[in-house]
């Protein structure tokens, strides 16, 4: 496929075609990223007792950063949406 064919398939439908081998590619990566975190998990509680956390209390190490994301990252986004910096893309508001 030329540039040019390629360029108005995508303008068309607003994704690009893929090929099996890409999508296979790009899942497998996410697949090495994700046993990379489970492997870092699996070890945080021996880290933390390391370090002198209670074990009893090691469920609260586990529960708040994503509970902090879920109050935090709506914020950071509000923010974000209302900062226009063409230089960093501008908003990330959807074009009408």
């Amino acid at each position: 496929m030329d540039e040019q064919s390629s360029a108005a398939a995508t303008k068309k439908s607003g994704l690009p075609k893929l090929t099996a081998s890409t999508i296979w590619m790009i899942n497998f990566g996410f697949f090495g990223v994700q046993i990379a975190f489970t492997l870092q998990s699996s070890q945080m509680s021996r880290i933390f007792q390391t370090i002198g956390a209670d074990p009893n209390k090691l469920g609260w190490f586990f529960i708040l950063p994503p509970l902090a994301g879920v109050i935090v990252q709506p914020i950071i986004g509000y923010y974000s949406d209302r900062t226009w910096a063409p230089k960093l893309g501008g908003r990330r508001l959807p074009s009408s």
